[in-house]
């Protein structure tokens, strides 16, 4: 089951869960996440990043919207922090049902004017939007980027972002960094800081970042309104890490033999936050939606813009 972002938020908010964002390159880790999705009947996010979305070709979205349109659990194609008007359309092309504009890094009325600009192209085509304000950290090993010092989320500027451009979710600052956090560094959640935007904000709240903070946090997040939490760096660690044991004291060169492992392991990753998340045996309370059927439109969409 295909469908949008706003559908798969609102019924989460419902029923006081979130879901997981995944962040996927290749078809070995669409995989994981679909499969182990199916295995425990949880709803799914599959998240392409600008640099996936340019390392994938456009038919492979052909067969990731096939495989779950196909599927009995929902599932959401999400573009993770475009960062122009031309990402979006690609997306949009490409029959995702959500897109994401990064606007965060520059001026707060620029970020406005480019996500209210995207707002009204995707809301036209049926397409879900998500907005950020405030800045993600870094920790340094992740292409996804963010910044050194991060710029937290203020609560009224909040207000005033979702009531002025329209968003069906909003990514906002709170302590989190992309990557693998270092040994030496503890992640720290300004839980405060979420509490009082949810108190402002009748959207669903996004929670980038997701991978390594303690779990007793990122449960307490939802409980503060976070209904999308984004994952990549923990799934990807664990499924390289037993590719690299494999490299190293084998002999193989058969993806066939290799991955299947790999796959494995990252479904592990994948089953746990689906649990932490407590997405788990939800994928029933979404029976009644129906897939959409936007993709015509784009066309339009690419000549106007």
């Amino acid at each position: 089951m295909l469908i949008t972002m706003k559908e798969l938020l609102t019924v989460a908010n419902e029923h006081k869960f979130a879901v997981g964002a995944f962040n996927v390159a290749d078809s070995s880790f669409f995989r994981a996440v679909v499969e182990e999705a199916e295995n425990i009947n949880s709803p799914a996010i599959i998240a392409i990043h600008p640099s996936e979305l340019e390392f994938l070709t456009d038919e492979f979205f052909s067969y990731v919207r096939h495989r779950v349109y196909e599927s009995r659990v929902p599932f959401v194609l999400h573009l993770d922090h475009g960062g122009s008007i031309e990402e979006v359309l690609r997306a949009i092309r490409c029959g995702f049902t959500s897109v994401m504009i990064d606007g965060s890094l520059l001026p707060y009325e620029e970020n406005i004017a480019i996500t209210k600009k995207v707002v009204d192209l995707a809301h036209a085509l049926g397409v879900s939007v998500e907005g950020e304000l405030g800045t993600i950290g870094n920790t340094g090993n992740s292409i996804e980027g963010g910044v050194s010092k991060i710029i937290y989320t203020e609560p009224a500027e909040a207000r005033d972002f979702v009531n002025r451009t329209g968003v069906d979710s909003l990514a906002v600052a709170i302590g989190t960094a992309h990557g693998i956090y270092p040994k030496d560094i503890k992640p720290e959640l300004q839980l405060d800081i979420l509490e009082e935007i949810n108190a402002l904000v009748d959207i669903p709240l996004v929670l980038h970042g997701g991978s390594s903070n303690p779990d007793s946090e990122i449960a307490q997040s939802i409980k503060l309104g976070v209904g999308k939490i984004n994952i990549s760096s923990d799934m990807k660690y664990a499924y390289f890490k037993k590719a690299r044991e494999i490299l190293n004291t084998t002999e193989y060169w058969d993806p066939n033999i290799i991955y299947p492992e790999c796959i494995l392991e990252a479904r592990k990753v994948i089953n746990h936050k689906m649990h932490l998340f407590n997405s788990a045996g939800k994928a029933s309370l979404y029976t009644d939606l129906s897939t959409p059927q936007k993709t015509e439109k784009t066309a339009v969409a690419e000549k106007r813009y």
